[in-house]
């Protein structure tokens, strides 16, 4: 039998969900942004220059994606059942897109007469996994129906207005995560150009975060009373706003690696916001982490297994590919 660890197993798991989930928001968003601003820049050794900027660490990135299935089906599966049945269409439709995005990566340098439809199937799987991502997102924030540890809801429950602005919204963010990586890694007319569309991107964003703070503020009157009950929650919203302010200032200073680091902080800030605003909720409203956990046993077990072992693994093996391939991407270099 394996002996109860010294710390809490359910907050441990919790705390590495989260963690999982930001990173992969945060590396696999920039590199889906560029798939996206695919469709907004047509030049052919521009875009080539925007897949070998992602070439090295795309398929890394979405490694992160496992992991969060793999904690959620470990460590608490009464919530990996319900957000399968709730989200078993956005996921279907991730899942494909993801596919789709991959198959285009590798085709569209070998398929010469058909690249214009794999740079179509590469714009469409970037665009539907960040909207399907941003639209669950929204409708758990919103709530989804559950009755006796079960999703009670339809298959479409996620398709209604304010899903729908956070998967719009969610387009919009990693579109700008992926323009500042473009002038992170990129030198030329391809760094100038990303350089343009940024400021527009973060005025996109602020309007955004601006209709999703009112729809809240309008439709879920639990979640005002907590912000109420946790000032320090207000501290998030100013944090943000000096992020967007930094991000600005690094586009007007030409400081190549403010705007990316600015908009990751403002999706870090986002997050933060939103998982204390629903803190010890894992399901709003219906489960707890404590609620939704599995048995002592098998987190003990989990723990010696991913915790101590596959975590660290993926931990090193992303900073490594992260610090081999430092550095900006020649307009010459290319993934094949």
């Amino acid at each position: 039998m394996i002996e109860q660890l010294p710390f809490s197993l359910p907050l441990f798991w919790a705390a590495v969900l989260a963690f999982s989930i930001l990173v992969y928001v945060l590396l696999d968003g920039f590199d889906l942004g560029i798939g996206i601003l695919f469709a907004l820049n047509r030049n052919e050794a521009h875009r080539q220059q925007m897949m070998g900027s992602i070439a090295p660490v795309w398929d890394g990135n979405e490694t992160w994606l496992i992991i969060v299935g793999t904690v959620l089906y470990g460590a608490f599966p009464v919530v990996y059942s319900i957000l399968l049945s709730a989200f078993y269409l956005p996921v279907a439709l991730l899942l494909v897109a993801l596919i789709l995005r991959g198959v285009a990566f590798e085709f569209r340098y070998k398929d010469q007469r058909h690249r214009w439809l794999w740079d179509l199937g590469f714009i469409l799987g970037s665009i539907v996994a960040a909207f399907v991502q941003g639209a669950a997102i929204g409708a758990m924030v919103a709530g989804i129906s559950v009755e006796d540890g079960r999703f009670a809801g339809g298959p479409f429950d996620w398709i209604a207005p304010f899903p729908i602005l956070c998967g719009v919204g969610l387009v919009l963010g990693y579109t700008l995560l992926g323009a500042g990586w473009l002038v992170l890694k990129t030198e030329g007319d391809l760094r100038d150009w990303a350089y343009s569309w940024l400021p527009q991107l973060m005025k996109g964003v602020i309007g955004f975060v601006a209709l999703a703070l009112i729809a809240t503020l309008v439709g879920d009157f639990e979640v005002v009373q907590r912000w109420l009950a946790r000032p320090w929650l207000f501290l998030f919203p100013l944090l943000a706003t000096a992020a967007a302010w930094g991000l600005l200032r690094g586009v007007e200073a030409r400081q190549d690696r403010q705007p990316w680091v600015m908009a990751s902080a403002l999706f870090f800030t986002a997050f933060a916001m939103l998982a204390g605003s629903f803190w010890p909720w894992i399901v709003p409203y219906h489960l707890t982490v404590a609620e939704a956990a599995a048995p002592s046993a098998s987190l003990s077990f989990l723990f010696y297994g991913i915790g101590l072992v596959v975590l660290p693994v993926i931990l090193v093996y992303t900073a490594t590919v992260y610090w081999i391939f430092r550095g900006k991407v020649s307009a010459d270099a290319s993934y094949h």
